[in-house]
Formats: C-alpha cells, sequence, structure tokens
C-alpha cells in the first residue's frame, strides 16, 4: 500500500503542476492564433451554479493576457477559431484541477485511513485524456500558422496523437476493472506523461507563431537562412511588434533567454525547448516557480468580491429587471393595491416560530443598544405586523423589496433576492380574496411572458385531513408537511425514508400518505372524482377535510369562470413548509427549458396578523419568486438585443467645446427627450457608440455647423443624414419621435 500511495503522490505533484502551467500554455497558443477572449468572460454570480474551477482558470487567463493586442475581447476575433479550440478551455482545465483536488483530499484520507485511490486516479486520467486532446487541437492550429518550415516534421516523428491517448486511458481502465491498482496508477502516469509532451508541443508551436522568426535569426547572426534543414521563410520587411499579455510577455522572455544561450538549428532548439518542460528536467522547477508568481500577483485577485448568495445587476440584466418590476407593478394596481414598504430588519422575535424548520434559515444581526433583530425572512410577515400595530381590519397591499435567507447558494437559489407579494387582508365573501391572488398570479405571470407554467393547488385542511387519516399525530403535522413538501425535488421513497427514519413514523403510516399525495390532476374533474365514491370516501366523513373540499370547489368554480383555471392542477402533494398557512395553498412552475424551481407561491393565513395584536384579521397573498422569472427572461434574452438606456438622441459634438455640448442637450431634457451627449473630435467615435448603444437618433455639430446656424440629424438604422436650421431642433426631433 505504501509504494502504492507514494505513486499516487508523485501523480498529484505532476498533475498540479501541470494543471498550472498548461493554462499559461492556453494563453500562449490564445495570442498566436488571435483568439476571442470572450469565451474567458466568465464570473462567479453567487448562486453556486458556475464551477470555481472554471472560473479560477478563466481568471488565470485574464491575468495572463492582460494587456495583449493579440487576443482580442470582442467579435472582432476568429470565431470559428474560438468555437472550435478555444471554447472548451474552461470547462476542460477547470475539471482537471477539480480531480487534482479531489485526489490530493483523496490522497490525504488514505494516508489515515487506508482508503483505495484507484476511483480517483481513474478519474483523473479521463480528465487528463481531454486536455490532452483540447491541447493537440491547437497544436495543430499552431503549426498551421507558423512560418518556419520542418517544425511540422519534428512533431510528427514524436507520434502524438488521440488514439495513443485513448489507448493508454484503455489501459487503465481495464487495469481498474482487474483491480490491479499497481497497472492502474503506471498506465495512469504514462497518460500523464503522453499529456505533458502535448502541453510542451503546443508551447513550442505558440511560441514559433509568435517569436520563433526572431529566435532563429538571431541564433543566425541575423542572416535568416537555413537551421537544420529548416527553412526561415524570407521576409520582405521587419515584422512591427506587437505587445503580448503581461503575463505571456515574461513567460516568452524566460523562454528566449533559456534558447538563446543553447545550440544552434532547429532540431536542437526544439529538443531544448521540450526538455524546459519536462516536469523531471532540473530547470523545470524555475519555469512553474515564475507561472506561480505571475498567477498570484493577479490584482484581480485582490478586488473586493461579492458575499456568495449575492450579485451585481449589469446594465443590461437591470434593463429586464425595470421592465420586469413594471410589468408586475401595474398588475398589482390593476387590482387597486396600495404600496407598502418595512424596513428590512424586525425585531428577532417577530420572525421567530413563523417559518417552521426554515426559521434556522434568519439572518440575526449583532445585538445592537439591547434590540436583538433579524433581516426579513420573507414580506408577509412584516405586513401581518404593520396591520395588526395599526388596528387595520383590511388591506390591500403590494410590497416589491429584498429579503435575506441563510441558503445554500445553487442556481435560480440566492441569499439577497427580490419578492414581490401582493396581499388582501380582512373579511370578504368566502373565498373571494383566495380567487383574486391566485389569478393575479396567472396573470403575472402572462403578462411577463415567460412560457409555459403550471400553478399547483391544495388546502392545508385536506392536508391535514389527509395526515389524521393515515394515523400521523397531531404533534407531527407541522414537520410531515415540511417532508411533504419537498415532493418536487425527491422521490417519494426519499421524502418516506426521512419520514420513518429521521421523524418516527410508522413504514405503514409513510406508506399510505403516499397513496393521497400522488392524487393530482385537473381541478375540476378530480374534485368530482374526490367527491363521488372510491378515492374520496374517507376525506368526505372528516370534517376539516370536508370544509376544504368546499372551499376549493367554490375556488374551482370561480376561476373556471375567470378563464384561468386551465393553468391549475389540483395536487394534494402541494405542502408548503411555512407554519403559518391555515387555508388554500398555491405553487407555480416553469414547464419550460430552463430548470428553475417554483417560481410563484401563496395561500391563506387566518392567525398571523393575530399573533401580533388582540384582533385575528383574516389574510390571503401571493409572493412571485421575481429572482427565478428574471433567470428565465435574461435566458430569453441572450440571443436578444437588450437596450441598457431609452436614449432617443445622441448630441454629437465635434471638438472640445463642452458648452455647445450643454446648450442643446438640455434643449432636449427641457422638453422630456431622453438625451446624452458626447464630445469628440472624430465623428466616427460618435456613429460606433450610438449604434452599439441602440440610439436612433443623432445631432452633429461641428464649426461649420456653428457659424452656419445647422444642425446634423442623423437616423443611425438608415444612415439619412439631413440638414435642419439650429433653431428648430426641438420641433424636428419632437416631429420625428411623435408615435
Amino acid at each position: 500500500m505504501s509504494s502504492l500511495l507514494e505513486s499516487c503522490k508523485l501523480i498529484d505533484q505532476s498533475s498540479s503542476a501541470l494543471s498550472t502551467v498548461a493554462v499559461a500554455v492556453a494563453a500562449l497558443s490564445c495570442e498566436a492564433a488571435r483568439a476571442n477572449l470572450s469565451a474567458f468572460d466568465l464570473t462567479d454570480p453567487g448562486d453556486g451554479s458556475v464551477a470555481k474551477d472554471d472560473i479560477g482558470v478563466s481568471s488565470d487567463i485574464k491575468v495572463l493576457l492582460h494587456g495583449s493586442k493579440l487576443a482580442v475581447s470582442s467579435n472582432k476575433g476568429d470565431d470559428n477559431v474560438n468555437k472550435n479550440s478555444f471554447s472548451k478551455i474552461l470547462d476542460v482545465y477547470g475539471n482537471v484541477r477539480e480531480a487534482v483536488k479531489s485526489l490530493h483530499s483523496a490522497i490525504r484520507v488514505v494516508a489515515n485511513s487506508g482508503q483505495k485511490l484507484s476511483g480517483k486516479v481513474l478519474h483523473l486520467c479521463f480528465e487528463l485524456r481531454n486536455l490532452g486532446e483540447s491541447g493537440l487541437e491547437r497544436v495543430r492550429l499552431n503549426l498551421d500558422s507558423v512560418s518556419i518550415e520542418g517544425l511540422k516534421n519534428i512533431f510528427e516523428n514524436d507520434c502524438l496523437s488521440e488514439e495513443r491517448l485513448r489507448s493508454g486511458v484503455k489501459l487503465a481502465v481495464d487495469a481498474e476493472l482487474e483491480k490491479d491498482h499497481v497497472k492502474l496508477v503506471k498506465d495512469v502516469d504514462s497518460v500523464l506523461g503522453i499529456v505533458w509532451k502535448i502541453v510542451a508541443w503546443e508551447a513550442v508551436t505558440a511560441f514559433f507563431v509568435l517569436e520563433g522568426d526572431e529566435v532563429l535569426n538571431e541564433k543566425n547572426g541575423g542572416k535568416g537562412g537555413e537551421a537544420d534543414g529548416g527553412n526561415v521563410k524570407a521576409e520582405k520587411k521587419k515584422k512591427k511588434k506587437v505587445l503580448l499579455g503581461r503575463g505571456t510577455s515574461l513567460i516568452v522572455e524566460m523562454i528566449k533567454d533559456r534558447l538563446m544561450s543553447k545550440g544552434d538549428g532547429l532540431e536542437k532548439i526544439v529538443v531544448e525547448f521540450l526538455s524546459f518542460l519536462d516536469p523531471k528536467s532540473p530547470d523545470f522547477d524555475g519555469l512553474l516557480k515564475k507561472v506561480k508568481e505571475i498567477l498570484e500577483s493577479n490584482e484581480s485577485r485582490r478586488i473586493p468580491k461579492t458575499p456568495k448568495g449575492t450579485r451585481d445587476f449589469a446594465k443590461e440584466q437591470m434593463a429586464i429587471r425595470k421592465k420586469a418590476f413594471s410589468i408586475i407593478t401595474k398588475v398589482f394596481e390593476r387590482h387597486c393595491a396600495t404600496a407598502l414598504d418595512t424596513p428590512a430588519f424586525e425585531l428577532k422575535e417577530t420572525l421567530t416560530g413563523k417559518y417552521g424548520e426554515d426559521s434556522k434559515l434568519i439572518y440575526d444581526l449583532a445585538d445592537q443598544g439591547g434590540e436583538l433583530c433579524s433581516l426579513r425572512y420573507d414580506l408577509t410577515v412584516p405586513f401581518s405586523r404593520y396591520v395588526a400595530m395599526n388596528g387595520l381590519t383590511s388591506f390591500k397591499r403590494y410590497h416589491i423589496d429584498k429579503v435575506w435567507r441563510r441558503d445554500n447558494p445553487s442556481k435560480g437559489r440566492y441569499r439577497e433576492f427580490y419578492q414581490c407579494d401582493f396581499d388582501i387582508a380582512g373579511q370578504y365573501e368566502k373565498m373571494g380574496p383566495d380567487f383574486e391572488v391566485v389569478r393575479i398570479l396567472s396573470e403575472v405571470l402572462n403578462a411577463l411572458n415567460i412560457g409555459d407554467y403550471e400553478i399547483k393547488l391544495n388546502h392545508r385542511k385536506l392536508l391535514d385531513g389527509v395526515l389524521e387519516i393515515c394515523g400521523v399525530p397531531p404533534t407531527k403535522f407541522r414537520t410531515i408537511c415540511s417532508s411533504i413538501d419537498k415532493l418536487d425535488k425527491q422521490s417519494f421513497e426519499q421524502v418516506k425514508r426521512e419520514m420513518v427514519e429521521e421523524k418516527g413514523l410508522s413504514v405503514e403510516t409513510a406508506g399510505k400518505i403516499g397513496t393521497f399525495v400522488k392524487i393530482r390532476g385537473p381541478p375540476l374533474e378530480l374534485l368530482s372524482k374526490i367527491m363521488g365514491e372510491g378515492e374520496g370516501s374517507e376525506l368526505l366523513k372528516h370534517n376539516a377535510s370536508k370544509e376544504a373540499l368546499g372551499d376549493l370547489s367554490l375556488l374551482f368554480d370561480a376561476l373556471d369562470k375567470s378563464r384561468c383555471i386551465d393553468k391549475l392542477v389540483f395536487d394534494l402533494s402541494l405542502a408548503r413548509g411555512l407554519d403559518y398557512y391555515t387555508g388554500v395553498i398555491f405553487e407555480a412552475a416553469f414547464k419550460g427549458g430552463v430548470q428553475v424551481g417554483s417560481i410563484g407561491a401563496g395561500g391563506r393565513y387566518d392567525n398571523l396578523i393575530g399573533n401580533f395584536g388582540t384582533k385575528q384579521v383574516p389574510a390571503v397573498g401571493m409572493s412571485l419568486g421575481i429572482e427565478r422569472v428574471l433567470t428565465i427572461m435574461e435566458e430569453k434574452a441572450q440571443n436578444q438585443a437588450v437596450r441598457a438606456t431609452e436614449t432617443q438622441v445622441l448630441v454629437a459634438v465635434l471638438g472640445d467645446k463642452l458648452s455647445v455640448a450643454a446648450e442643446l442637450v438640455s434643449e432636449l431634457w427641457d422638453v422630456d427627450i431622453k438625451a446624452e451627449y458626447k464630445v469628440h473630435k472624430k465623428v466616427m467615435k460618435h456613429i460606433e457608440y450610438a449604434i452599439d448603444s441602440k440610439i436612433p437618433w443623432m445631432i452633429i455639430v461641428g464649426e461649420r455647423e456653428l457659424n452656419e446656424g445647422i444642425l446634423k440629424l442623423k437616423n443611425i438604422e438608415t444612415t439619412n443624414e439631413e440638414v435642419i436650421p439650429r433653431s428648430k431642433l426641438v420641433e424636428e426631433l419632437q416631429k420625428r419621435l411623435s408615435p
């Protein structure tokens, strides 16, 4: 075991070095191919949806290429090159880093427990193969661009290929199947050696694309000509020196210093170069140290970051959010609600005991002068506190604001996020408010135009009746509801195991619950079936569930007449884990391609307001999961042009006279025209800005226009220009901007 462990440690050490050096080599290839760096525009969204190692690779590539004039950060690069050879770098190299870390952690455990390493070693082998194949693509791409004859022949003599990689991996897989772990480690080490050779060749070919002519000319005393059978193609004029990235330029200079001190001739130079990137070479540690120094000097690592589960919103995202909030507010105000705002934090006692098992997710604040406070978990409890504190007996309000939960971030799940709530408190006709809030949720989702969705609906009393019929003690109703609420994420067998092993139900009781929670279907059809014979017989004998079925009958009839029942599903598995629900409960789920979970929910809570005062005021409300809805909208907008501003006119002043711009743009602002200005000598700079910002109109004014009392009015879409009198600026623009 000790020799096997030592061999694994050597693989761990070598592959760790590879994961660092390979990224630096890939950066050289980016410059050799003039690749588009947009593939590396990866940031941490704060929700755990992007692998940390992918983000690390992205950051390292950008550090190495910072300041480069070869690798570009716009669509001016070769998109096909980028897609075919560079877009996979983050995923492939990030996976290698993750596999290396996994093996390293396993080695530490093994040293203490004797746990087998074969699975981790084989996983690393697969990821190394992917890295090798990715590197070979760029080696060939570089060879197609290199201006030095003979280099391709030297490479081909090394017999590096995808087939050789796959054969090595197959040997490792066979060894694992045969439980021959010593052979497995040996075979993986062989694959690692092949990958190192590929990475070295990628460095060689990228370097010769960038600096090969210069190095060979210097080695030949500036005469050019032949070098060990390989011609340096004569150049008619000296190449213009192109600026490399800060990191890659240091690596290139280090390689040049090494090569200039060694033997002449192309083949000898290549051999020396490959030796430099051999991890067994005595000089390799110097190269590795230099690469690490460059990466660790990364200033971006010292830039402040947002906390986990939070994120910043760029201008395009803010445009989408602003549009969504406007649509939602319009629907809420159509239903005659008034806006309400409450503090971002409440007394801890206000929030305690309202959220069941989720109470552990409340953010507590440090003691501030004797008051224990917590950030609000939702908008419903503060609303209930407000109604009770002010002695209100009826109130229809909406509230759009941030809430905070100490949750584990995941895709569409954050620790800081907006909620959009609509609640109706007070005594009204039976099921009237319940109908309206479900209708409002449907209206909002339709207005946002996100795609197909469904609203699952149940009744808390019906669920309580099911639990009582199944034999669940009343003291366990809420905790079992929390388990049932997980059925949209887990199988019933997983939930059943939790109810039996963690919450003490018998297998028989849990199994009986399963027969009920699997019941779902169209509301009117399923309700009619339950009210008849068969499944409904036990529920109709139970007072609470019978009352609930009566409520649902009224609700479904109203929703049917309101023409929105086609989006509803009557689902007996819907539980909603919050403790304060007492009646109808509902939850909306998106049915499109983006997996985001619940996008809206709500229900009746008749006793919550009474917890804060002397009077019980019944209430029902809904909350839109706006962050998840926005995730869907952002996905849909990826292939669409999103305007970050609503600018209608750009005032383009040719020259440096701010006063001219101030005079013109102020006239437009005064009449409520959305305008901005730019002062620059070059007209194309103005036009490019207008095109990039999707501004439809431009006013162009230079010395000639000022002297003649005219302005140029340019339509950006059609490129048509016309001359207008300076005095009629506002009149002419209003004429064109009016619908």
